[in-house]
């Protein structure tokens, strides 16, 4: 990789910051000018997944992942992963209200079955051996590479936690199905690694070989960062759907006992509804004012 490469991969983390940074602050404010504030651990999840992307693509990170086949890795898993995962927990639909209404033609992206069929294929595209060498060797092509992972990863955190409409089939059910399924993905890949037994890229043979390293292990090292971080990511989510259905249960009961209070017939499936998208506290709001 050219050797300006770490300075130019700052250059694209600065602007990342400030593309999302900006208008995310902005609007924040205008939200709690308005009396909707943003929760403050929504912000401070936001900040996480910013000090993540910057991390993923600073000087010293490209330097280590130049070298390493498992900290290249590292640097996949952190901008596909876990830094899109941190800023979308600190998104909330005033927050996006306004990029929705311009985008909504994009909206079909973020279809669960979408989402993660686009995020799978981009997974593999990039780590064939064509499309990886080349992005190890040109800059333009890695930060393509990059951006991708990003934008792949967070479409799909979106369809699955995000405050965008969802399909009415999409319960917890699904859900788990589509959180195993990612994760299958990824852990099949992840093998990939650990099993081969010659190296897969030609540019991890060398750096190894010059060092002294053996480029099999390195390898192994990469497929073994991946399955840590996906299992990692997986089990709290795990742990995140059940607390949340056990929660969904629970408040749909505490609807539908506030609605024959009020004396209002409202359908099961309109109270369901409005719990799956998170909007059981306006439905109880216009209750208590019926």
């Amino acid at each position: 990789m050219l050797a300006t490469s770490g300075w130019s991969q700052a250059s694209v983390s600065t602007a990342l910051v400030a593309v999302y940074a900006v208008p995310y602050a902005v609007r924040a404010r205008t939200l709690a000018r308005r009396g909707r504030p943003v929760p403050g651990w929504r912000r401070a999840w936001f900040v996480a997944g910013l000090v993540l992307l910057a991390f993923a693509v600073s000087p010293p990170m490209d330097r280590w992942a130049d070298q390493r086949l498992s900290m290249h890795m590292l640097e996949h898993v952190l901008l596909g992963d876990l830094a899109p995962l941190l800023i979308v927990l600190g998104l909330t639909g005033p927050l996006l209200a306004p990029v929705l209404k311009q985008g909504y033609r994009f909206r079909g992206l973020a279809h669960p079955v979408a989402a993660l069929t686009l995020w799978v294929a981009d997974l593999y595209l990039w780590h064939l051996r064509g499309p990886y060498d080349l992005a190890v060797g040109h800059d333009l092509v890695h930060v393509a590479e990059h951006a991708c992972f990003f934008i792949f990863g967070a479409n799909l955190w979106l369809a699955l936690l995000g405050p965008l409409p969802k399909p009415a089939w999409f319960g917890n059910g699904p859900k788990l199905a589509y959180l195993l399924a990612a994760w299958i993905a990824g852990s099949l890949l992840a093998y990939g690694f650990l099993w081969a037994g010659h190296p897969l890229y030609p540019h991890y043979g060398v750096t190894a070989a010059a060092a002294g390293r053996s480029a099999v292990t390195d390898q192994a090292g990469a497929g073994g960062v991946m399955l840590v971080e996906q299992a990692t990511v997986v089990f709290g989510l795990l742990i995140w759907l059940l607390l949340r259905t056990l929660r969904d249960a629970g408040r749909r009961q505490e609807l539908t006992e506030l609605a024959a209070r009020r004396g209002v017939a409202l359908d099961a499936r309109r109270i369901a509804r409005a719990v799956a998208a998170e909007q059981d506290e306006r439905l109880a709001e216009r209750l208590r004012g019926s």
